[in-house]
């Protein structure tokens, strides 16, 4: 019986492997991801339509007499395509702080347009100013509240163009590229004669290949539609072949008919119109397409007037400026499973937020282009284009040059509905960009602190090891991740009984020490009646259904997998239900989460992910809510969270797949990476470029996913990881083991100096965190976005600023033992190091060896520290506090500290301390931004150390109403003063006087 079993099992795996070798798949422990697996523009129909759609004029135009006003905030206006007449409607919608949407329907759809649901906030709206020329055919939109914005419709061809102080801003269907595809009935075709094995060859699976298939795992193979009528060489079908003589008489009825023969033609151009190839079926590999709904596409050129630089639209590995994609391949947003993926590519990968941001010396202005099915985005920032529409404009007259962007933006379904963020500072845009889609959630002070994770820690023992390890080393961590194999046979929600066959304890044990833990919780369900996840989902009927309406199945790390409808509520609700400890058995309120696979991955389907063509809720197609799906399974999952505390515990949740908004809710990391020097460079513009899309707890696998890592290599990863916000190191089952004392000394020693670093630098942290939780500032960004007039920086990615008062340069190149860093502005900096001061706008050489990076702090700034550093960061919560003072030019300083218990939402109800330090003519505040400091602490201030300062005759500290004269030491050579034990309680307000 279990010799027959086994075979049976190899029998599945040998077809398994097959199917995949069928459908381009390669396993994962190749060099590199194949990226013939994955498509190009010119294998998307829809994307080789928009991009070859290039009409001389736009067919679209407005109606300038339907100008109506249905409501306060928003303008409405008919347009027509005057090529095929059919009719949309133009909304505008003003709302605060300088924002306006545009969006633009069918009037009358066929079926309704898929509109992105759960995305934007409620956001207040403000009135429309509204004039016309109706000699011009123009309509003028002046928001009353920002009245510096200006939008101006020009009817005929349609075209707009937004204003800030006068100046164009943007313009939108200037390059005539406004095409959308409008619902439409199938053309009636003649059924031909096709083979069974072509039509078998079509839809991807021989006869024989299948036969085994379906013996093995009894599946069935959804029926195909009927294929494509034959055609001959002049493209007739050849029952519609005229005779020599059939076509002289035609032509005698074209004479005596004019009229009929041109409606003819038109019908006839109608029909190809409307069954162009690909618009109605398309195959990709061996993976069929079947497209009920028929072409629906959008298409719209915007245009930065004014800018040499666009930023966003992640994710991709890619610099952090967008390059030009004239004549290559296009961003392309489309959640997918890419392991080991190119750099410096414009391909897809984990997440998509299609938001760009454009910067210049004068303003940071940004656009959302809301669309949750596959996009591809054409960036032109060519020479070609300068001074064109500034030339069009006239406003910059005398400029020989004026750069603009043209963005050519290109989706599978939906409508135009595009968000402006007028600026015009890089704050100013993401408070607006946040406001819209929401700030970052707040992470528990843990989830900033160092994380260890590997696939797998192979059991109990093994943990407790690890965790052991850590100690006897004296390097701290905060949790401990376990991957797919810490299940049941990849069920989740389970545990391998053999491995771990008693997690509480083990989760107990962790949290003795002030530690938690993190398993991974796939949405792929293993289908298996007798595993209670998938039979209670099946018998509610909440899986996703395939084209055909039965369940889908693909495959994952399951083996035969069905996949949860996320779209659905009940669905979400359900899945938060999963997380309780009476139905997860084995978890504990220490016990966090992480969501990976959610692209969705489906190792079978094309591209690795699900057929466009499955169903979800409602009746829509996944073509439609694809990047939508990995962002509903993490709300569902932090749902469950906070159930299980009864809202009061913080959650945790790590996703991989991610679309605007996911920051509300989570952290995401970079994906399986290698480990590869360049895999440590470009992790900066992919951490940086999600932070100005709203992510701001997001990293790269530390060591690199794939491959084996060197001692060189793993501790440069360290160095750059401490100072990202998202810190976990991460490798592959078949990597050797890289815990740091694994390593030789040099190399363990360093990594524990970079982690010891990241646990100092805790309080800086997590106020930045905190921070971007109210007002969406990223805490990790590029150095234009703190000095955005210094134009040698727009296209910079080799550093990058911490808050704004670090500057961080990691080492991405084996052998390095001295950086050349650009320290910008003119406050100055020091080395938080040496502390030697350095002048700026400044290139300077600095000593990097193995031990450290180059880290600057800014002259003007105020950096809060912990130095006693212990195993990990809750017990650190009470422990006193060093300020490092960097003085600028005129002798000022500030910063920013946020305290509360580090876990739960009582922030939110005032038990919170949030300080302002100011140093300023020799004297050094804090004070509270909050009206009550209600979070009681034993905190105290322990040192105070103050960069660029002459040497004091007395130091007094004054606290309620007390005066204490303070000790201090004095460097002259680094004109450095260190203030010992002011022994302040932080809770309190008060000032330290220098005279």
């Amino acid at each position: 019986m279990k010799q027959n079993y086994t075979q049976y099992c190899h029998k599945r795996i040998f077809v398994f492997i097959l199917v995949l070798m069928m459908s381009g798949i390669l396993i994962q422990d190749t060099d590199s991801v194949d990226s013939t697996n994955f498509k190009k523009c010119s294998q998307s129909s829809f994307c080789q339509r928009q991009r070859s759609y290039k009409p001389e004029t736009s067919p679209y135009a407005a109606n300038f007499d339907s100008l109506r006003t249905p409501k306060e905030g928003q303008v409405s206006i008919d347009i027509l395509n005057t090529k095929n007449n059919q009719p949309f409607v133009l909304d505008f919608y003003a709302l605060e702080d300088g924002m306006f949407n545009v969006k633009i329907n069918e009037a009358n759809p066929l079926h309704p347009r898929y509109i992105v649901p759960d995305t934007i906030l409620d956001v207040n709206s403000q009135k429309f100013v509204v004039s016309t020329d109706s000699a011009k055919q123009i309509v003028n939109l002046q928001l009353a509240e920002n009245p510096n914005i200006k939008i101006t419709l020009t009817c005929s061809p349609l075209r707009l163009d937004v204003f800030d102080d006068d100046e164009p801003v943007f313009s939108l269907n200037s390059r005539h590229l406004l095409n959308i595809e409008h619902l439409r009935q199938k053309p009636v075709q003649k059924p031909p004669e096709h083979s069974t094995r072509k039509k078998e060859q079509q839809q991807g699976v021989t006869g024989a290949l299948k036969s085994v298939y379906c013996s093995i795992f009894s599946c069935k193979e959804p029926d195909s539609p009927p294929p494509p009528p034959e055609v001959n060489e002049e493209g007739k079908s050849p029952e519609n072949e005229e005779s020599e003589e059939q076509a002289d008489a035609h032509e005698k009825e074209v004479v005596e008919e004019p009229v009929v023969e041109e409606k003819a033609e038109e019908e006839e151009e109608k029909e190809d119109e409307d069954d162009v190839d690909g618009m109605w079926e398309e195959t990709f590999k061996t993976h069929q397409d079947n497209k009920p709904r028929g072409p629906e596409s959008i298409g719209l050129d915007t245009s930065f007037i004014n800018f040499a630089h666009v930023y966003g639209v992640p994710e991709h590995a890619d610099h952090l400026s967008l390059r030009s994609t004239v004549g290559s391949e296009p961003y392309r947003l489309y959640n997918l499973d890419v392991f080991e993926y190119e750099l410096d590519s414009t391909a897809a990968l984990y997440g998509s937020i299609p938001f760009m941001i454009g910067h210049n010396g004068k303003r940071t202005v940004g656009m959302l282009w809301l669309n949750s099915a596959e996009t591809w985005v054409d960036v032109d920032s060519s020479e070609d284009n300068k001074g064109v529409l500034g030339t069009v404009f006239g406003y910059f007259a005398g400029q020989e040059t004026v750069p603009e962007v043209n963005v050519h933006w290109m989706s599978e379904s939906g409508i135009i509905d595009v968000y402006f963020t007028m600026g015009p500072t890089p704050a100013d845009v993401m408070r607006q960009y946040t406001k819209l889609t929401g700030t970052s959630y707040f992470p528990p002070m843990w989830a900033s602190a160092y994380h260890q994770c590997r696939w797998n820690y192979k059991d109990e023992d093994d943990v407790r090891t690890v965790d052991q390890g850590f100690d006897e080393h004296d390097i701290p961590y905060d949790c401990l991740w376990l991957d797919i194999e810490h299940t049941d046979g990849k069920r989740y929600f389970t545990w391998d009984s053999h491995k771990f066959p008693n997690p509480v304890e083990m989760q107990n044990a962790l949290a003795a020490r002030g530690r938690k833990m993190v398993t991974i919780i796939d949405p792929h369900i293993k289908v298996d009646s007798n595993y209670h996840i998938y039979s209670d989902a099946q018998a509610k009927d909440f899986f996703v259904k395939d084209r055909n309406g039965a369940e889908f199945k693909g495959w994952c790390w399951s083996g035969d997998s069905s996949y949860l409808d996320f779209t659905k509520p009940e669905v979400r609700e359900w899945w938060a239900s999963r997380f309780s400890p009476e139905i997860y058995k084995g978890s504990t309120p220490n016990l966090f989460t992480w969501n990976d696979m959610n692209e969705p991955s489906v190792f079978n389907g094309p591209e690795m992910t699900m057929h466009k063509d499955c169903k979800h809720a409602g009746g829509w197609e996944h073509r439609h809510v694809h990047n939508l799906y990995g962002r509903y399974q993490v709300v569902a999952t932090v749902d469950g969270q906070l159930a299980r505390s009864d809202n009061k515990e913080r959650t945790f949740v790590l996703t991989r797949a991610f679309f605007a908004g996911s920051q509300r809710y989570g952290a995401i990391w970079t994906g399986d990476n290698a480990a590869e020097w360049g895999h440590i460079e470009f992790s900066v513009p992919m951490i940086l470029t999600v932070g100005l899309c709203g992510i701001a707890h997001a990293g790269a696998d530390v060591g690199g996913f794939f491959k084996n890592v060197d001692g060189e290599l793993i501790t440069r990863w360290y160095q750059a990881g401490a100072y990202q916000p998202f810190f976990r190191a991460h490798g592959h089952i078949d990597t050797t083991r890289r815990e740091p004392w694994l390593f030789e000394e040099k190399y363990r020693d360093a990594m524990r100096s970079a982690v010891r670093a990241r646990y100092e630098l805790l309080p800086y942290w997590y106020t930045l965190f905190y921070q971007s939780h109210t007002s969406g500032e990223p805490p990790m960004r590029p150095l234009w976005y703190e000095f955005p007039k210094d134009r040698s920086l727009f296209a910079h990615d080799k550093s990058y600023m911490v808050g704004r008062a670090l500057l961080v340069q990691p080492v991405v190149a084996a052998g390095v033992t001295y950086s050349s860093v650009y320290l910008p502005g003119n406050s100055g900096w020091y080395d938080t190091t040496t502390y030697q001061s350095y002048p700026s706008p400044n290139t300077v050489s600095v000593s990097t060896p193995l031990t450290n990076i180059a880290v600057f702090q800014r002259g003007g700034t105020i950096v809060p520290r912990k130095l006693r550093v212990r195993r990990c960061s809750s017990l650190m919560t009470h422990d006193p506090y060093t300020f490092h003072v960097a003085l600028d030019h005129q002798g000022r300083a500030e910063g920013e500290l946020f305290m509360d218990d580090g876990h739960t939402y009582e922030y939110k109800n005032g038990k919170y301390n949030y300080k302002k330090l100011v140093f300023e003519n020799k004297v050094l505040s804090s004070r509270s931004l909050n009206s009550t400091a209600l979070w009681e602490t034993n905190s105290w201030l322990e040192r105070v150390v103050i960069m660029g300062i002459s040497k004091p005759s007395s130091v007094q500290l004054e606290s309620e109403g007390r005066l204490t004269t303070l000790g201090f030491t004095f460097d002259p050579n680094k004109r450095l003063l260190t203030i010992r034990k002011p022994a302040v309680k932080m809770q309190k307000d008060w000032t330290i006087t220098l005279s």
